[in-house]
C-alpha cells in the first residue's frame, strides 16, 4: 500500500496543509481559516471543521479520500497541548505529532538542517535545533512579559513615545502625528484607552507607521526600530549560546512581517554578523512544508520534498 504523510501549520490568521506520497513529492495542497484558538463553546467543532477543509482539500486527489498516514505533524501557534485530542480525532495514523509553530517554522526554514530561526509577527521567539537534536528557544512569552521587538511592541514603545511627548517630558516626535491621523483619536491619551478596546493584532497592524516615521528622519522611531532589532538579535544569542559553540557559524533565518521593516532588517543582520559570523536569510520553505518533513522524519523516511507549492498566504 502507498504511504502517505500530513504536515499542517495552523496559525491566527489561515490554516494550510500539505500531504505528500513516500517519495517526498507533494501531491496535495489544502487551506481555510485559523484554527488556533480552541477554548469556547464552538472551539472544537471549529477546530474540527478547518482541520477537516484542509485536509479534504488535501486529499481530494486520492481514490479514496483521506487515508490512514504513515505519519503527522500538526503545528500550531498558541500552544499545542490543548490541540492533540482533537488532532486524534480527525487524523488516522500511528505517528501523531502536536507541536507549536515555532518548530516546524524551524524545520521549514533550513530544510531539516540544524538552525536558529527568528520570528517576528504580533509577537516574537527564536528557536534552535543542534545536530545532536537538541532544541531551545529564546522569548515566546506573550505580549506583557515579553515579545520584544514584535509588532505589537513597536506600536506600544511608539505610544509611550507620543504619550510623554504629550505629557511633556518626551523628546518631539512625528510618531504621535502619524498614529492619531492612522486611528482617528484626539490624542495620545485617548488612544492609550481606545488601544486597550482592540485585540493585539489589530493593533500590531500599526507597526509600519514606525517604519515610516524612521525613513523620514524622526530619530525616535529609529531609535524604537533599532532597539527592537537589537532585542531580536538577543534571543537569537541566547539560542545559539545554548545549542552550539561560541565559534559557531550557524545559519539563521527570519520570519515575520516585522522584518519587511529595510531598517530593522539591516540593522538586525549587523547584529548578527557581529554575534554569530553569518549572514541572515529568509527560510528555505515555508513552516507547512517544515511540518511535512517532520512527519516523514516520524516515520523513519527522509526523502527530500519536491514538487513544493507556494504556501505563503
Amino acid at each position: 500500500m502507498p504511504r502517505y504523510y500530513l504536515g499542517i501549520d495552523g496559525g491566527q490568521s489561515s490554516t494550510t496543509a500539505l500531504v505528500a506520497n513516500e517519495s517526498g513529492a507533494v501531491i496535495g495542497i489544502g487551506r481555510s481559516g485559523p484554527c488556533n484558538h480552541v477554548t469556547g463553546a464552538e472551539a472544537r467543532e471549529k477546530f474540527r471543521r478547518v482541520i477537516g477543509e484542509c485536509i479534504d482539500q488535501a486529499t481530494r486527489t486520492l481514490e479514496h479520500g483521506a487515508p490512514e498516514f504513515a505519519a503527522a505533524c500538526l503545528g500550531f501557534s498558541g500552544g499545542a497541548e490543548d490541540k492533540l485530542g482533537y488532532a486524534r480525532e480527525l487524523i488516522r495514523t500511528p505517528r501523531l505529532k502536536v507541536t507549536n509553530d515555532a518548530e516546524i517554522a524551524l524545520i521549514g526554514a533550513h530544510a531539516g538542517q540544524p538552525g536558529i530561526i527568528i520570528i517576528a509577527g504580533t509577537g516574537s521567539i527564536a528557536f534552535g535545533r543542534n545536530a545532536e537534536g537538541r532544541m531551545a528557544r529564546a522569548g515566546g512569552w506573550g505580549y506583557i512579559y515579553g515579545d520584544e521587538g514584535g509588532a505589537f511592541d513597536l506600536v506600544r514603545q511608539a505610544l509611550r513615545a507620543s504619550l510623554q511627548l504629550e505629557e511633556g517630558w518626551g523628546s518631539e516626535t512625528i510618531v504621535r502625528e502619524k498614529l492619531l491621523a492612522a486611528t482617528g483619536q484626539p490624542s495620545a491619551n485617548a488612544l492609550l484607552h481606545h488601544f486597550y478596546t482592540q485585540p493585539r493584532h489589530e493593533i500590531a497592524k500599526l507597526a509600519s507607521l514606525v517604519t515610516e516615521c524612521a525613513k523620514a528622519g524622526d530619530s525616535i522611531a529609529a531609535g524604537i526600530l533599532r532597539e527592537a532589532a537589537r532585542q531580536l538579535a538577543s534571543y537569537v544569542g541566547g539560542v545559539h549560546r545554548n545549542l552550539f559553540a561560541a565559534a559557531a557559524a550557524v545559519p539563521v533565518a527570519y520570519i515575520g512581517g516585522v522584518f519587511q521593516s529595510a531598517p530593522l532588517r539591516i540593522t538586525f543582520a549587523e547584529y548578527i554578523r557581529t554575534q554569530i559570523g553569518t549572514e541572515p536569510v529568509r527560510p528555505r520553505l515555508s513552516p507547512a512544508a517544515g511540518a511535512l518533513l517532520e512527519a516523514l522524519r516520524l516515520d523513519g523516511n527522509f526523502a527530500q520534498l519536491t514538487g513544493i507549492p507556494d504556501t505563503k498566504t
